[in-house]
């Protein structure tokens, strides 16, 4: 199977396809060990890529672009009249593994603190008894050295992991899959948060408000203390994306 058809909103292109086409798809490339990589696109993510070109270009070349959150997601339906359904990293994480655990493919855990990784894997053995999680590390904080990324490119490799789960944050594990992609045999996809998601550290917000777009204030009533800078910055600056990108097409038409 090939990568599915994108279109570019805001400047970046997001994969076209149903939730099961992408999970098919992914599956697909995990079968064949192609050195790959998933980018999972939400505001904060177009932003960071907007005020970096080398960052936009990271995403840009990556094999998959899922609409993650529901503001690209409401973008990308709103610019080309389509019915595109939500495909988030942390609805991605389960679903794909069902997968994996049907076709017996390998999944690899990189990024996260090892209690996290641990509570995974153990939730993961009661969910999906056959799935096979071939492998996890939890990375030092500081910047690997290339002896240090060799060997762990072993370890994953020879593993023979068919599917990598990246939790490093945004925009570091986006970078560093693209750093590894012709290196590690394998699809990585960037599951940021839905690590602890999974894990049972994290709640996810009811779907009512999801479906509205509120689930960044779900997140910040949590974590006002923490999250306050980020949102306040990052929604402000996509709104302002979104509008100028609709008065240019106004202006155009």
């Amino acid at each position: 199977m090939n990568a599915l058809p994108k279109q570019e909103v805001l400047g970046i292109g997001l994969s076209i396809g149903s939730f099961n086409e992408h999970i098919q798809r992914f599956a697909s490339f995990g079968t064949d060990h192609r050195s790959s990589y998933v980018c999972c696109v939400n505001a904060h993510m177009c932003v960071e890529a907007h005020n970096n070109q080398d960052f936009a270009r990271v995403v840009s070349e990556s094999d998959f672009a899922t609409a993650d959150g529901m503001p690209m997601l409401n973008q990308l339906n709103g610019k080309f009249g389509l019915h595109q359904e939500r495909v988030a990293g942390n609805d991605i994480m389960p679903a794909l593994m069902a997968e994996a655990e049907r076709q017996d493919l390998g999944i690899f855990l990189y990024g996260g603190k090892q209690d996290v990784l641990d509570l995974i894997t153990v939730r993961a053995s009661k969910d999906f008894p056959r799935l096979r999680i071939v492998g996890a590390i939890s990375p030092p904080f500081r910047q690997l050295t290339e002896a240090e990324t060799a060997a762990m490119v072993m370890k994953i490799n020879s593993s023979g992991a068919h599917i990598v789960y990246v939790s490093l944050g945004c925009p570091k594990q986006e970078r560093w899959m693209a750093s590894m992609k012709g290196r590690v045999n394998a699809i990585m996809l960037g599951m940021g948060g839905a690590f602890l998601l999974y894990a049972g550290k994290d709640t996810r917000a009811p779907k009512w408000m999801r479906d509205l777009s509120l689930e960044w204030a779900y997140r910040f009533a949590l974590e006002p203390g923490r999250l306050w800078k980020r949102y306040l910055i990052t929604n402000t600056q996509f709104l302002w994306l979104a509008l100028t990108d609709r008065f240019r097409k106004r202006t155009k038409g």
